[in-house]
């Protein structure tokens, strides 16, 4: 019986591979761009940048070096000059879309950076595996610019997995809404008719402005931003501001906002300051073909009516008076019920004296007031 020679016991010790299998090796070189490996084959592996990773430039001497263990799968036994060519990527991949399928089934929630920013998404890679966000699932509101979530590490759940097609969506939109749902049931859990709680505005509109309770938006109406008057909410709040606000309704999941807060309330001590046969200064605020309102304070307006602005008769508040101007008149009544001050300019001016009675039986006495008055009426 004839004895091997040294090289055929050398190649009888080393193991067969296979196209497809799953090796180990131990790196015996490194290079920028490719990995050499013992493979424990007649032939050593080779593991290039491609090889790898998708990641572009990788410089693979920052990723390994002599000594290491990997495991690789084999892509060729004889890549045309004896090598046999590996792949680390595919190996992840498949173990990656195994990790993807059971993230699937058990609906767990998954967190990746976001690799890149694309025209309809967004993409992330896990474990090799590319997964695709649909702009419409990115977030629970429109984004119509994505690029601030470039690099950032996002949290979703896979919505669909189709290894046949690599057909991989995530859904972050899901989370968000289920969060959002959470944090509400627990709002309404906590809050009254009545509350100051703290919110941030979300969105400004000509009617009012949106306001984050956190888990829940409510509306601040124009007509309750302010006891006086509020002309554009723009000029008041912009989004990012934090507000105090007052709940004044709540129905189903409809919250209604107030800042009229009570204790701030400008009639409260209107009685005194305003009482009849008051002089005061306001500021004509805006005009009608019968009257001003003069604005005496924030929230407080009162009448000025075109019969009353002078002594002498004028056809509408305009002629005499413009808007932003200041005038000073006496309180001639006062309706706290109804919130209503009416003023005159005319009340500032003493009386004209009456005419004396003529000792003349011949001549007829004249009542001024009474022919003023009736005057007045007329007009």
């Amino acid at each position: 019986m004839s004895e091997l020679t040294f090289e055929q016991m050398l190649e009888e010790s080393l193991k067969t591979i296979h196209t497809g299998e799953v090796v180990e090796g131990t790196v015996i070189d490194v290079k920028p761009e490719e990995i050499i490996l013992n493979i424990g084959y007649k032939s050593d592996g080779v593991l290039t940048r491609n090889e790898y990773t998708n990641e572009p430039n990788v410089d693979l001497t920052t990723i390994a070096k002599p000594g290491d263990t990997m495991e690789v799968k084999v892509l060729k036994v004889n890549d045309g000059e004896g090598q046999v060519l590996l792949t680390y990527k595919r190996l992840a991949a498949d173990r990656g879309n195994k990790r993807i399928e059971e993230a699937y089934e058990n609906r767990e929630v998954l967190t990746a950076k976001v690799a890149q920013v694309l025209d309809g998404g967004l993409s992330v890679v896990v474990e090799e595996v590319r997964i695709f966000i649909p702009a419409s699932l990115v977030s629970d509101t429109y984004e119509k610019d994505l690029n601030k979530y470039a690099g950032q590490e996002i949290q979703f759940v896979i919505s669909e997995y189709n290894p046949k097609r690599r057909r991989y969506i995530g859904d972050r939109k899901q989370l968000i809404l289920e969060e959002k749902a959470e944090m509400q049931k627990k709002l309404f859990e906590t809050i009254k008719i009545g509350d100051t709680v703290e919110g941030t505005v979300k969105n400004v509109t000509d009617f009012g402005a949106f306001i984050d309770l956190g888990g829940c938006d409510g509306l601040l109406h124009i007509s309750e931003m302010s006891w006086g008057r509020v002309e554009n909410p723009k000029k008041v709040f912009k989004v990012g501001d934090v507000v105090k606000v007052l709940i004044k309704d709540i129905s189903g999941t409809k919250i209604a906002l107030s800042l009229k807060f009570e204790d701030q309330n400008p009639w409260k001590d209107a009685a005194s300051k305003y009482a009849v046969g008051t002089e005061v200064t306001g500021r004509v605020a805006r005009m009608t073909d019968f009257g001003a309102f003069i604005e005496l304070e924030p929230g407080i307006d009162a009448l000025l009516h075109v019969s009353q602005i002078s002594k002498e008769h004028i056809d509408k508040p305009s002629d005499v008076l413009k808007s932003g101007e200041e005038v000073t008149a006496k309180v001639v009544d006062f309706n706290e019920a109804d919130k209503k001050i009416s003023l005159s300019i005319k009340a500032m001016f003493a009386p004209e004296p009456k005419a004396e009675k003529a000792v003349d039986e011949d001549v007829v006495s004249v009542d001024i007031d009474a022919v003023i008055a009736n005057e007045d009426a007329a007009e």
